[in-house]
């Protein structure tokens, strides 16, 4: 790519502004402006950076060429941006800088990059502003992307325009609601085979009729279908059901957080710990409705395991494996007295089964009713039963129906928040321990949850903290199975030998815990009353939202209201004219109230007459829309062909060069995925999840050869500031705070006093600060340069406008090292540097490199800094040495990179140009600096050979005059030797 004309110093046309008239060509934000808006117009006008596909796809580099052979695939990228009307602010901008700075370092280091920006563009903002004032959320959201693209360019990050898209994007939804459709054909087949060996796979619905044609035996349970019948018994109705039952993506009756108040479902993290929507505030009730979902259960052991395979945080690893929440245990049986069907509870602790003194269910549990019906018999409370236990009703039926009550009107967060209350009913029904026959009272509490376990717990209350406080409040029995310490009350969690625990039949008395529950499992499958298990915290993903600003499923329904996906060829399914974007909202307190999406206001939408092989029917459309998470399940890999040239979701070539097993080097494990994810921590479960299961279906399925989507993730940290309020509370602007310490607080705004605090960037708090006030103020390579430097990108840190002063000063001495600020003449020399620049020079090479490899972008500015002002003190700055400062200032400062590269008489860009190599030879230290100390104050210097021993060390401190001064005839107590950089002398 050649240089620009307009790059070339012209003294006549040199800005009055720039920094006055005896120094025309300063390096101000005037000039930087310049520069940067014309080198982003070169970049894109010349593709320097498309990224080029290997040979056979239209995607290639600016020149026309098709992948370099031998350059390795570098695939980097940042979490997806959801564009928001306000535009960035300067924390925003973090993470895009990082990865700017790494792919542009990689390509340096001869790799081929894709570095590509898209944008999440279906979600409740844009439908919430739909809603306030009828403007299409299209509209306002591709207004939006508009802004954050253009904010984006300005910072000079260098993605490949050709890649970008939205995920409203018509292809895209296309593909969305294909992926969608390859899960909803999809089963889950335990014995399946995997390409990388493994048992357990995704396969096509038909195989599984193949099987059921075959002889499978049909399970029980199925709503419509006999018990214990045959597959050649079903009507076709009856088989449709059979298989709909056990798809990846299914329609079912689901507990859901329903929100009168906002007229939609709410999945868990948009409901806050006391049982109210996020957004608005509004009560959260638990209904169940009929919902889809996916069945992300079935990979919850891959899921799982496969972390090891990846090069993660450790804390978001262990905040996945905490959401899959697996656990080993037991399933145990519990006769209860006059009920036909067992009580089944899991436990990681069968070990302590001979201290379970009571049970507790879920209320929702299917067995309540039963033994409740039983107890009725009597219709009264036995009059043994404690009045703690009854919550002030006058039988067993009408305290379960009122606490009942009191439970629904929780959600499930709202319940476990609220466990510490210890609340609950006795049902008027007992258990039998199977291990001693004691009867066991059994309780209905709102802190146990259907969705977890079984939905009932086995409670022993001397050895869980929990079950220790609820039977301190019922008076229920203490039984200690571990043996506590001496003197020790209340429940014990440690460790030590089982006691409490044996019968006629198996004693565990004097074993570990690990012994005794293998012991007890084996005694209680003999007699058919457990099993050994696995159970999981994770539940299958909600997938329905009714909302208008989101993916349609591409679903119709019979007459039998089953479900039937749409043909390929008729994807997509857009999104229908609707006279009104918000779901029908109710009372806040209306908590048997249903869901109205607003997609059910377009009859001639959700009534739809389609020929799918039966002749012209008229079926029913799905008037839910997918969950915001579904488009950003997959996006990498539209980044990879997004002309999806093969018809398929992505070429598999593409997908094996970019992302297959074995082309990063660091892959030790065969998983693949992209080289580098950078993001922020808070989507550490959800988004990782969700796309990481579709990848896993992806996988099973052939449209991918790698195991997992992302192989490196790194979590970037935040930029806070500070913010201010006045004495009211009320938020006045930052920027137009003074310090002022006439006042306690010490800060004041219009002379009244203030009170700050720090934490989070916003609008609200007006302490945001756009980065089209730093353009305008400093340039886009002073704020990516002060960003960078400020300290460790894991790390937050605050913001300091007034600090980005330095970042300023930086460039604008690399500036003058090489341009005269009078002239604008290039004034480095023709000359060989001295052996001192080249040791400088080259250690500098070596320590960013090592910098940049591993992200730790503020050291290498700093070494920067070093060598750059070395460079300042000399007399003339010697070619050689400043263009390989330049080239190593290019990541981080770009534009300025390039203009000063231009000027050194390059007619390239040196986006491609190798990054400097080291020479070993400079890098050999002739001698060290050892510090001389008395008492750990300095009082010499000398230079030693970086070999010195101690000895020679320790003569030369005793000898040295500044150290003889501080000793003023003192005896030396001891000599503390770190060789070769310090002496430390001690006195008597």
């Amino acid at each position: 790519m050649t240089s620009p004309a307009s790059t070339q110093p012209d003294p006549a046309s040199a800005p009055a502004t720039a920094g006055g008239q005896d120094v025309p060509f300063r390096y101000t934000a005037e000039l930087a402006q310049q520069i940067e808006l014309r080198w982003q117009d070169e970049w894109v006008e010349r593709g320097t950076f498309f990224a080029a596909n290997p040979a056979g796809s239209a995607l290639t580099d600016g020149d026309g060429a098709s992948a370099r052979e031998g350059a390795r695939p570098f695939f980097v990228m940042d979490m997806f941006p959801y564009p928001s009307g306000a535009g960035l602010h300067v924390g925003h901008p973090l993470g895009y800088i990082a990865t700017d700075v790494v792919a542009r370092f990689r390509r340096m280091q001869g790799d081929n990059v894709l570095h590509a920006l898209g944008y999440d563009a279906f979600g409740l903002p844009a439908e919430q502003y739909a809603v306030q004032t009828g403007q299409h959320p299209r509209t306002t959201t591709e207004a939006n992307i508009e802004i954050m693209a253009r904010q984006l360019k300005r910072l000079g990050v260098a993605h490949d325009p050709r890649r970008s898209f939205a995920t409203i994007d018509p292809d895209y939804v296309r593909w969305t609601q294909w992926i969608f459709l390859q899960i909803f054909e999809s089963w889950y087949d335990e014995d399946a085979v995997r390409p990388d060996g493994g048992t357990g796979a995704a396969r096509p619905v038909s195989t599984l009729v193949e099987a059921y044609e075959a002889g499978r035996a049909v399970p029980d349970g199925i709503d419509g279908v006999p018990a214990g019948a045959a597959w050649a018994d079903l009507d076709a109705v009856q088989r449709r059901r059979v298989v709909d039952a056990q798809r990846l993506a299914y329609v079912s009756e689901t507990p859901v957080n329903w929100c009168p108040g906002l007229g939609t479902v709410l999945a868990n993290e948009e409901v806050t710990s006391d049982g109210r929507s996020e957004r608005g505030n509004f009560p959260v009730f638990q209904r169940t409705l009929r919902q889809w979902n996916m069945r992300i259960t079935a990979y919850a052991d891959r899921l799982a395991d496969d972390l090891s395979l990846i090069d993660w945080p450790e804390k978001v690893t262990a905040m996945q494996r905490n959401w899959i929440g697996r656990s080993e245990g037991a399933h145990v049986d519990f006769e209860v007295t006059d009920v036909d069907e067992p009580l089944t509870v899991f436990t990681t602790r069968p070990d302590t089964l001979f201290g379970a003194t009571y049970v507790v269910l879920a209320p929702e549990h299917p067995l309540v009713d039963a033994i409740v019906a039983e107890s009725e018999a009597v219709s009264v409370w036995d009059e043994d039963v404690p009045e703690s236990w009854r919550g002030g009703a006058s039988s067993p039926a009408e305290a379960v129906a009122a606490y009942r009550r009191e439970a629904a009107a929780k959600t499930a967060v709202e319940r476990q928040a609220d466990a510490g209350r210890k609340t609950g009913v006795f049902t008027g029904g007992y258990a039998l321990n199977p291990v001693n026959g004691a009867q066991l009272p059994v309780f209905i509490a709102d802190y146990v949850l259907m969705g977890y376990g079984t939905g009932a717990i086995m409670a022993v209350p001397g050895g869980d903290t929990r079950d220790f406080a609820f039977a301190e409040a019922f008076g229920l029995p203490v039984v200690h199975t571990v043996q506590p310490p001496e003197g020790h009350e209340g429940a014990w969690t440690g460790d030590g030998a089982i006691i409490n625990s044996s019968n006629d039949e198996i004693s565990l008395d004097g074993l570990s815990v690990a012994e005794a529950k293998t012991r007890v499992v084996d005694w209680l499958a003999e007699r058919g009353a457990g099993s050994r298990t696995t159970t999981y915290r994770l539940r299958d993903w909600l997938f329905s939202r009714q909302r208008y600003w989101g993916e349609p499923f591409p679903i119709v329904y019979d007459e039998n209201d089953l479900p039937i996906a749409i043909p390929e060829q008729s994807l997509p399914v857009d999104l229908p004219d609707v006279p009104d974007y918000a779901p029908r909202t109710f009372d806040a307190d209306d908590a048997e109230s249903s869901p109205e999406a607003p997609l059910s206001r377009n009859d001639d939408w959700v009534n739809v007459t389609l020929d799918l092989g039966d002749g012209p029917k008229v079926y029913r459309r799905d008037t839910n829309t997918m969950p915001n998470w579904a488009g950003s399940c997959w996006y990498y890999l539209h980044y990879l062909d997004p002309t999806h040239a093969t018809d398929q979701v992505v070429d598999p070539a593409l997908e094996q060069y970019w992302m297959g097993p074995g082309h990063n080097p660091g892959d030790t494990h065969g998983a693949g995925g992209v080289d580098l994810y950078v993001g922020g921590v808070e989507h550490a479960v959800l988004h990782l999840l969700y796309a990481r299961f579709w990848h896993k279906v992806l996988y099973d399925l052939g449209h991918v050869s790698s195991r997992e989507p992302f192989y490196k993730l790194f979590n970037q940290g935040y930029i806070q500031a500070y913010a201010y309020t006045d004495v009211r509370g009320v938020y006045v602007p930052a920027a137009e705070v003074v310090e002022d310490d006439s006042v306690e607080s010490g800060f004041t705004w219009n002379g009244e006093p203030v009170f700050r605090e720090y934490g989070k960037i916003g609008k609200s708090l007006k302490n945001a600060v756009s980065p089209d006030e730093m353009y305008a103020e400093y340039g886009a390579d002073t704020l990516r340069v002060y960003e960078m430097s400020m300290g460790p990108l894991d790390l937050s840190r605050p913001w300091e406008t007034r600090a980005v002063v330095g970042a300023q000063r930086f460039l604008q001495r690399v500036w003058r090292n090489v341009v005269s600020e009078e002239t604008g003449a290039v004034t480095v020399v023709d000359e060989e540097p001295t052996v001192e620049t080249l040791r400088v020079l080259h250690r500098t090479i070596a320590e960013v490199g090592e910098d940049m490899q591993a992200m730790r972008i503020n050291t290498a500015i700093a070494k920067l800094i070093v060598l750059n002002n070395h460079l300042t003190s000399l007399p003339a700055v010697p070619r050689t040495v400043a263009e390989q400062l330049v080239l190593m200032t290019a990541p981080v400062a770009p534009h300025l990179a390039e203009e000063l590269w231009s000027r050194l008489g390059h007619e390239r860009s040196l986006a491609h140009e190798p990054f400097p190599a080291v020479d070993p030879q400079y890098l050999v230290q002739d001698s060290v600096t050892c510090v001389f100390q008395v008492q750990g104050k300095v009082r010499g210097r000398a230079e030693v050979a970086p070999d010195a021993d101690e000895a020679t060390l320790r003569e030369l401190a005793l000898a040295d005059p500044g150290v003889q001064r501080a000793m003023a005839g003192r005896d030396v107590r001891t000599v503390i030797v770190r060789a070769p950089k310090l002496v430390n002398v001690v006195p008597a």
